[in-house]
């Protein structure tokens, strides 16, 4: 699996589309996708999966002209990290995909069509495709593109997922499908993430050795143990290259509520590296533009975006959970 700072064909993505999940949140969550979809298509083509003609309609209307291309695929909701399939290319610079099982984050949130979306795009893009019957999401794994993997014991050994599994099963399972030479385990992730702990809102390869991690301000940080645990942690690791990683640290967003007062998983980490900027989530506190910045420095030779994402946290997550890269090569 390519370092998501490789050159990408296209990014995979979804129309915000049904009210039923989204509520008031709906109109919100269409403005600051449509934001993103338009930092992507200045690099790379967006990929938008519509579930119908009405829709598509709707999302032609506030997406870019150029740089876009439609695709009539059911869904369930938005999180393409998780129910699109893997990108994987082997040494020769051939693409595949790897197509999950999919058990709605351990049942959790089983919605019609989302088993079958990985299937669907794999079948569009015309790549050789491995099926797996192992359950796994895309932001439960983070990767250098040199072999090393992160991951959460909270996510992956959660017998809600596999069934009972130990450290042993899960690496080789990650060895033959991502060829993961080395998975580094955290402990936990963020405060009511109904993923159970995925590290894409915990840490993130920033370049190879070098991990990004937030640190909290203040006790008064719902998340600030483990935060602290993730970073000391992080310190104690070495990638596959037998480096010790380096840790940069960043802003933690602090406590954010939503509108009944329940903490969200707010996470300057989720944010999305596409070919020509990275898409930073903001959520209107004081941390957010030191965050932009300082993620934006780490990548040169990209333009730092911060987007509102509060309407799309209240659906669980932020814009690296609905984006899939897929990588430059061959079929």
């Amino acid at each position: 699996m390519p370092a998501e700072w490789a050159p990408h064909a296209s990014t995979w993505l979804a129309w915000p589309s049904h009210p039923a999940l989204w509520g008031e949140h709906l109109g919100p969550a269409r403005a600051a996708f449509a934001e993103l979809v338009a930092a992507i298509a200045v690099g790379e083509t967006a990929e938008v999966l519509v579930p119908d003609e009405a829709q598509e309609g709707l999302a032609r209307a506030a997406l870019p002209e150029r740089g876009v291309r439609f695709h009539r695929v059911p869904f369930g909701d938005i999180w393409l990290r998780d129910t699109a399939p893997i990108f994987v290319t082997d040494a020769a610079g051939r693409v595949a995909t790897v197509d999950f099982a999919w058990n709605g984050w351990g049942g959790k949130y089983l919605l019609e069509h989302d088993a079958d979306v990985a299937t669907r795009i794999a079948g569009l893009v015309s790549l050789r495709s491995f099926g797996r019957p192992f359950v796994l999401e895309g932001g439960a794994v983070e990767v250098d593109g040199e072999g090393t993997l992160l991951t959460t014991r909270q996510c992956l050994l959660s017998p809600s997922r596999n069934g009972p599994v130990d450290e042993r099963d899960v690496e080789a399972e990650l060895r033959e499908s991502l060829g993961a030479e080395r998975v580094l385990w955290f402990g936990d992730g963020l405060l009511n993430d109904h993923t159970d702990g995925h590290v894409d809102t915990l840490v993130r390869f920033v370049r190879p050795g070098v991990v990004l991690a937030m640190e909290p301000a203040s006790r008064e940080d719902p998340n600030h143990d483990v935060l602290h645990a993730a970073i000391r942690r992080a310190t104690e690791l070495r990638d596959a290259r037998g480096r010790s990683l380096e840790v940069v640290r960043i802003p933690s967003p602090g406590l954010v509520t939503d509108g009944e007062g329940r903490v969200m998983p707010a996470s300057y980490a989720n944010f999305y590296l596409s070919n020509a900027c990275v898409v930073v989530p903001t959520y209107g506190v004081a941390s957010d533009e030191e965050a932009v910045e300082r993620v934006g420095a780490l990548f040169p030779g990209r333009r730092a975006v911060g987007i509102p994402a509060r309407a799309i946290l209240t659906g669980g997550g932020a814009f690296h959970c609905i984006t899939q890269q897929q990588p430059t090569g061959t079929s």
